[in-house]
C-alpha cells in the first residue's frame, strides 16, 4: 500500500500559498532569464570595411591574410571577414 503524505499549512489561506509559489516561480524565471542571452548571427565584414576599421591598406590586409593573422571567408569571388574574430586577431596581435 502506497504511503500518503499530507502537508498542512496554518494561517494560510489557499489564495495566498497560491500567489506566494507564482511569485517565487516568476523570481526564479527572472534569474534565469538573466543568464540566458539570443545568439546573435555572425556579422562579416567587406575587406574596405576591415581595412578602414584597422587603418591599414588592402595590400597589407592581404599580407595579414596570408600571414594567417586574419581568416578571410570566400563565397565565389566575395571575401569577408567575421567581425568576432577580428576582434580576437586584435587581441592576439596585441599580446606578441
Amino acid at each position: 500500500m502506497q504511503e500518503v503524505k499530507i502537508t498542512q499549512l496554518h494561517g494560510v489561506n489557499p489564495q495566498e500559498f497560491k500567489e506566494s509559489i507564482i511569485s517565487d516561480i516568476r523570481a526564479e524565471f527572472v534569474k534565469l532569464s538573466a543568464n540566458f542571452q539570443p545568439v546573435l548571427p555572425p556579422e562579416y565584414l567587406t575587406r574596405q570595411e576591415v581595412a578602414k576599421i584597422l587603418k591599414i591598406s588592402l595590400v597589407t590586409l592581404t599580407d595579414w591574410n596570408n600571414k594567417g593573422i586574419l581568416k578571410p571567408y570566400r563565397l565565389g569571388n566575395l571575401i569577408r571577414y567575421k567581425q568576432s574574430e577580428l576582434d580576437q586577431a586584435l587581441i592576439s596581435i596585441n599580446k606578441r
